[in-house]
């Protein structure tokens, strides 16, 4: 809980953490239930990043269903939803060829027609301006980094970070504490593997009848072609190298816009090789003929990366607890073979604002809004993620080959029969686990970037433009100081270095004596560390102010 150091302190009926599509849509739909009975409810909506969209990185296709379901008429009112996709490709590669899967074998799940390329950034900053417009009071800029309970242990507030501490933990003359916003409910929607989601996740227990979360690293850069390369509509999935077939992955393309592409990785995180990186290996994945014929004379104009949770149908915690829920990615509602979990974000955050509205209605606060809980099991998103509930357990059980094709098998057992020939599969474990010692493994020999559609991780993260105040304590935290060399290193090779799209970890040697350096300057906030550490050493904490990303178009 939150220190006792007096602060001020604002009530609203609704406080909501975090700007992406869950609580945003959780925010626009309180108000329209609040205009449709004559009513005022109070909306305080918070953000870590800079402005709305800051922080937000996903691939992405939506799935329009859940958006116009909560704002009927979007497309009329502007929403950025200008690139349906007009053109659906799977491939499987080898190093240098690549077979096309026939689309007709695909299980519906996998088609996207009816979908949209879109950024979901600006999608974002969208939503947040019907959100104002509606009143709702947003904060970009402020990270929550505690939670406030009430005499029953119910969740009744949360605490923003406070600006001014110098790296020593010192107060400057700029020094402001945070702020105590409190709430009759919160709204949990800070993404996946959110700081006070995890905290609270493990506070009330929420998962103690669910499978343990599984996650997978997305790596992206958004690129500008020429317009003869340019394909508008047209989205590639492909599975296959340069992962092999017991590293679970695969890469997307999608054009859209005027000239844009994003491409990028996504990457199990249960993988095995201490010695991979993901970075490495989608540079790697662009040197193939398929994608550099897509690329070839475009430039690069963004990067990023972030965490997805995968585990799916089996790793749904509880929703709900005293005082608030948990919506959106950080409740793990994406749809692993599809890609996608901006539909269910946005479904999560309506389904969450009708049981809150409902509650505040009745004159409660602070109690566990049930209604969502129960609702959840009859909900769209239930319905989304019980076909292909088995595909990640496959996939991880038996490698890219069989796995992939027996998942598909599976999905078209459940939507043509109605059954499963393996009921639900379970997961096995956390993905820190599943590394092997490094003298168990082979090095990978990643070759050096072209600088033409291979780059290296500086200038990668430059064009993230990532920016953290310098004089700030360092909001990584090691447990244990003496674990990555004296530990992670003679074991696995301390994986840090590898695993991190950022560089933020590195082992240097000052004056003989080797040091584990931290550069949290370079944060994208992508969470792979916390994750994928083999000691489970190292908490990422929210950084003071704005810090971090800032995302255009991504």
């Amino acid at each position: 809980m939150a220190q006792a150091e007096p602060r001020e302190s604002m009530d609203y009926d609704v406080v909501i953490v975090g700007g992406g599509p869950s609580g945003l849509s959780a925010a626009i739909r309180l108000k329209q239930l609040a205009a449709a009975a004559g009513t005022e409810i109070s909306i305080c909506l918070i953000d870590k990043g800079a402005e709305i969209g800051a922080h937000i990185l996903s691939g992405a296709i939506l799935d329009p269903s859940s958006l116009l379901t909560l704002i009927a008429d979007a497309r009329d009112k502007g929403a950025p939803l200008d690139t349906p996709v007009c053109d659906d490709r799977f491939y499987y590669l080898a190093e240098r060829a690549a077979v096309r899967l026939p689309n007709f074998a695909m299980p519906p799940p996998m088609h996207n027609k009816g979908a949209y390329i879109v950024s979901l950034g600006n999608l974002c900053r969208w939503l947040g301006h019907q959100a104002e417009a509606l009143g709702v009071e947003i904060y970009p800029g402020f990270a929550a980094v505690d939670t406030l309970f009430d005499d029953t242990g119910a969740l009744c507030g949360i605490v923003t970070g406070d600006v001014g501490v110098a790296r020593d933990g010192t107060r400057k003359t700029s020094f402001a504490p945070g702020m105590a916003l409190m709430g009759k409910y919160v709204l949990l929607a800070e993404g996946a593997r959110g700081f006070l989601s995890e905290n609270l996740i493990a506070h009330f227990d929420l998962r103690r009848t669910c499978d343990v979360q599984k996650y997978g690293l997305g790596i992206k850069e958004l690129w500008s072609l020429p317009p003869e390369r340019h394909r508008r509509g047209q989205v590639v999935h492909t599975v296959g190298w340069p992962l092999d077939d017991r590293t679970g992955g695969g890469l997307f393309l999608y054009h859209w816009g005027e000239r844009y592409c994003s491409i990028g990785l996504v990457l199990h995180l249960n993988y095995r090789n201490p010695f991979l990186s993901p970075f490495e290996e989608f540079q790697r994945a662009k040197q193939h003929p398929l994608l550099r014929a897509h690329l070839e004379g475009g430039k690069r104009v963004g990067y990023g990366a972030r965490v997805v949770t995968e585990g799916g149908l089996q790793s749904v915690p509880q929703l709900a607890f005293a005082g608030g829920a948990l919506i959106g990615a950080g409740a793990g509602f994406m749809n692993v073979p599809r890609i996608k979990g901006i539909h269910n974000a946005i479904a999560s955050g309506m389904l969450a604002a009708d049981g809150a509205f409902a509650a505040l209605n009745a004159g409660r606060q602070n109690d566990t809004l049930s209604a969502y809980q129960n609702v959840f099991p009859t909900s769209s998103i239930h319905r989304d993620l019980a076909p292909v509930r088995n595909v990640k357990p496959l996939w991880s059980r038996l490698g890219t080959r069989l796995g992939v094709m027996l998942g598909g098998f599976d999905m078209w057992c459940q939507i043509l029969l109605r059954f499963s020939p393996f009921g639900t599969l379970h997961h096995d474990g956390p993905d820190h686990a599943a590394l092997l010692p490094a003298s168990a493994c082979r090095k990978p020999d990643y070759p050096k970037a072209d600088e033409v559609f291979s780059f290296d991780r500086l200038s990668s993260v430059y064009l993230s433009n990532t920016s953290h105040e310098e004089d700030q304590p360092v909001h990584l935290h090691l447990a244990d100081p003496a674990i990555p060399l004296a530990a992670n290193l003679p074991k696995y090779d301390e994986p840090a270095r590898h695993f991190c799209p950022a560089g933020v970890y590195d082992i240097i040697e000052v004056e003989g004596v080797r040091r584990f350096q931290i550069d949290a300057a370079n944060c994208l906030h992508c969470k792979a560390c916390e994750i994928k550490d083999p000691s489970q050493n190292i908490t990422w904490t929210p950084p003071q102010g704005a810090g971090g990303p800032n995302y255009a178009d991504m």
